[in-house]
């Protein structure tokens, strides 16, 4: 099956493909767990994929590092922000909202945003997800700081019970594979579209690679919680 060989793949720090569903964005991303990324995971991702580079993390990572979402954060500065400038229920035509938090820089960094520098803020960040994930305490300051030039993506609380985004199915699936869940996730483009899934599919054979599609994942997850039950 097609899942058993993304967690596979996933728990040896390789990369799988993830479309999320054509009633939502319709898009895929390159997916690889954070913690093993390097300069030439970045390359790919920035030269095949072409989205925004991210790194999603699970409710329960973000809340023990105090990483809340974006517009909270730009609704505590509402009064120095343009008018009606700050997300709002029905600003994101395909969903409740976005699930951006903070955007970062490790404090090791130059500028940032070489394909070295993101890849030791992604790497780090994996890193210290890992940790907070054993129970261990980090502040989180020490190591990074804000803005930065990799965006923290969090994850929805009730992860795909409350939304079905690639944040969400990342981490399900980072969840279900037992790794840590903190994805570097990146959107795949075509020009000025998202790579059609069937280029999506093509390309992921053509890398012994791993095309998902959310309700894949979905399945998988929810099967999780009822044998855990």
């Amino acid at each position: 099956m097609s899942i058993e060989r993304a967690i596979e793949l996933l728990r040896r720090g390789e990369m799988i493909l993830i479309y999320d569903d054509d009633r939502r964005e319709g898009e895929t991303d390159i997916v690889f767990p954070a913690k093993v990324v390097g300069p030439e995971h970045v390359k790919v991702m920035r030269r095949d994929g072409g989205g925004l580079i991210c790194v999603a993390l699970s409710s329960e990572i973000a809340d023990r590092l105090s990483l809340p979402y974006a517009f909270e954060i730009l609704k505590k500065a509402e009064d120095i922000l343009p008018e009606r400038i700050i997300e709002s229920p029905g600003d994101v035509k395909y969903d409740a909202h976005s699930s951006f938090s903070i955007w970062v820089n490790h404090r090791d960094v130059f500028t940032g945003i070489t394909d070295r520098d993101r890849a030791l803020t992604i790497r780090e960040l994996g890193k210290i997800a890992e940790k907070v994930e054993r129970g261990e305490y980090v502040k989180f300051g020490e190591f990074f700081r804000s803005p930065g030039h990799v965006p923290i993506l969090r994850a929805s609380d009730g992860l795909l019970k409350s939304r079905r985004g690639q944040t969400e199915l990342s981490v399900a699936l980072a969840e279900i594979a037992g790794i840590t869940p903190a994805m570097v996730i990146c959107e795949m483009l075509d020009e000025e579209v998202a790579l059609s899934k069937n280029k999506a599919k093509k390309y992921a054979e053509e890398r012994g690679s791993v095309f998902l599609e959310g309700w894949e994942i979905v399945e998988a997850w929810e099967k999780l919680h009822e044998d855990a039950s």
